[in-house]
Formats: structure tokens, C-alpha cells, sequence
């Protein structure tokens, strides 16, 4: 699986990297298609607030495209909670 991480008016820390990295790994097995792509689009929304982290998620495999938005406080709510839609739609697509 390909996985394209991009940051808009931020610069990704190592820490987030890895974190990214541990929770999407698990993807490559459940798509099973090595040609599956993911991408996720992280961007601080001007002005600074509360909620100012948008987070996207687009899962391009098997044939089909799931996708998946949240704005919340940390990128790594917003990437928990934008995998966990991913997991219903994916879980949706078997059940067909």
C-alpha cells in the first residue's frame, strides 16, 4: 500500500510521523491489494483555535474510494476517528 502524507501551513514532527505510521499499517492487510493508496491531508486551520486541525483521509483500493473528514483539537484525534469511518466503509464493502 502507498502511503501519501501531506502537511498544509505546518511541518509534520517525527513524533506524528510514527504515529501515522503505527496506525495505518494495519491497512496493507485488511485492502490486500498492492496497488491500494492512502492519503491523508493534515492542515492547520487559520485563525489559531480550538479546533483548528483538519484531518482527511482518502483510501483509494480495490476498485472503490472511501473517504473520511474530521476538524478536532489534535491530528491524532482526527486521524483515530477518520480511520475508524474508513473501518465501517471497508467493513460495508465486505458485507456486499
Amino acid at each position: 500500500m502507498k502511503l501519501n502524507v501531506k502537511a498544509v501551513n505546518f511541518e509534520i514532527a517525527e513524533r506524528l510521523e510514527k504515529y501515522i505510521d503505527k496506525k495505518t499499517h494495519r491497512y496493507e492487510k485488511l485492502l490486500n491489494n498492492p496497488g491500494a493508496e492512502m492519503e491523508i491531508n493534515l492542515t492547520v486551520i487559520k485563525p489559531e483555535t480550538n479546533l483548528n486541525k483538519q484531518t482527511k483521509i482518502r483510501v483509494l483500493g480495490n476498485g472503490t474510494e472511501m473517504f473520511a473528514e474530521k476538524i478536532c483539537d489534535t491530528f491524532e484525534q482526527g486521524i483515530d476517528l477518520c480511520l475508524e469511518i474508513i473501518d465501517r466503509q471497508i467493513e460495508r464493502l465486505k458485507d456486499k
